[in-house]
């Protein structure tokens, strides 16, 4: 699937839902089933800057894409990462740099969020970003 239909698939889930408690009970259901980044990865070099929870993330490739791992101490930041994950896991660096985000705004996801945790958000696209953009430049 690309990443657009990933986008598509997350915007429709969230629709189903009819008010934000519902979608935030969503959002920590789905960290539930992050698949956990392994301990031996959760290191200052993959905390996520900028969040106000710890946030760690892990990027390897694999056949041309990148694969993330990811974990948090925070159910709610857990869930945010988990739906990054799950929208640019397993994508070419290429696709993922393409990839714009208004799926976030789509499902109205920053707009509910505290401040610090919408500037955890848009810390977590571009630790993402970077991944993409350093795979990128090694190939």
């Amino acid at each position: 699937m690309t990443i657009k239909e990933i986008q598509n698939e997350i915007i429709d889930e969230f629709s189903m839902f009819d008010d934000w408690d519902e979608r935030f009970q969503y959002v920590i259901d789905l960290g539930k089933d992050l698949p956990l980044i392994d301990e031996q990865f959760k290191t200052d070099e993959n905390t996520i800057k900028g969040c106000q929870s710890k946030v760690w993330v892990h990027a390897e490739e694999k056949n041309g894409n990148i694969i993330f791992t990811a974990d948090s101490d925070a159910i709610i930041t857990k869930g945010i990462i988990a739906i990054l994950v799950r929208a640019f896991s397993n994508q070419s660096p290429k696709s993922i740099l393409e990839a714009d985000t208004d799926f976030i705004d789509e499902i109205g996801l920053k707009e509910h969020l505290s401040p610090t945790r919408a500037n955890g958000l848009v810390s977590m696209i571009k630790q993402i970003k970077m991944y993409a953009l350093a795979f990128q430049a090694k190939n």
